[in-house]
């Protein structure tokens, strides 16, 4: 089951959800975390930190787990 991450905003870049979500414990790991391990969004591979994150997508990290955006 995925676990839900809540967001306030539109959307919010996957190097913020990171941190959002407890996997990184700062956002200038981000760049480091994306060329460590594989993340897929909606199933697509992805290693852009800037890349926008809108209510309902999905984030799988392996060895992290599953991940929702909530609004």
């Amino acid at each position: 089951m995925a676990k839900p991450v809540k967001i306030e905003t539109e959307y919010i870049t996957l190097g913020q959800f990171l941190k959002l979500s407890d996997v990184i414990q700062s956002g200038g790991m981000a760049k480091w975390f994306l060329d460590e391990y594989e993340i897929f969004v909606n199933n697509e591979p992805e290693n852009r930190r800037g890349r926008k994150l809108r209510d309902g997508d999905t984030i799988y990290i392996p060895d992290f787990g599953t991940y929702i955006v909530k609004k």
